[in-house]
């Protein structure tokens, strides 16, 4: 049996990456997957995770992503691919990379070792990024103060996104960046143009 096709969407909060994950799993019978949280496991890491009130160092933060991570390749995505399911997802390594790594400071050759470890084989065929600038991420949508991530300043949104850009542009071959900017019609029409170019 062929193996699944493995695409990830990725981008600051806000940047629609949720929107357009959704919609290509659907017009492609694909599976939508989304971290952190999409098992029960991971729906309780999820809640700590997010809890602003409940205090966290940066390593503390990345290994409890990783532990999340490696829970869901082993249950839910590599089988999902196995069984020649496609999987559409919303977040995947390179969301700690760039939150935990460049947004954080956690160093990034550790961030990568751990991340092999996590999900070993199991990397996407590509991954789209929304990249949209903080100001128009802010404009689309306030902050929850009560979200460990979205109550951060805009220094460290702004390092998460320099981040992402960054790793997509050391891999061009494996990354694909859209302008957030634009309208979803347009957002979408670029993604799926890509997409196209895949062997499905």
């Amino acid at each position: 049996m062929r193996r699944g096709r493995f695409v990830v969407f990725e981008g600051i909060d806000a940047c629609g990456k949720s929107t357009q994950a959704r919609r290509v799993a659907a017009q492609r019978g694909a599976r939508f997957v989304f971290e952190p949280g999409d098992s029960p496991l991971g729906a309780q890491l999820r809640s700590w995770l997010l809890d602003a009130s409940t205090p966290m160092n940066p390593v503390t933060e990345s290994f409890m992503m990783l532990a999340d991570r490696s829970h869901h390749v082993v249950t839910v995505i590599e089988p999902s691919l196995a069984s020649g399911t496609h999987v559409m997802a919303d977040r995947y390594y390179a969301s700690t990379l760039a939150y935990q790594g460049y947004g954080r400071g956690v160093d990034l050759a550790d961030l990568e070792a751990a991340t092999e470890l996590a999900i070993g084989h199991c990397l996407p065929d590509l991954t789209v990024l929304i990249d949209i600038d903080v100001d128009t991420a802010n404009e689309r949508r306030a902050r929850d103060a009560e979200d460990r991530f979205e109550s951060a300043d805009v220094h460290f949104h702004e390092r998460v996104r320099e981040g992402y850009l960054t790793m997509a542009d050391g891999d061009p071959h494996h990354w694909f960046v859209v302008d957030g900017r634009a309208t979803p019609d347009e957002v979408a029409t670029a993604i799926d143009a890509r997409l196209d170019l895949l062997e499905w």
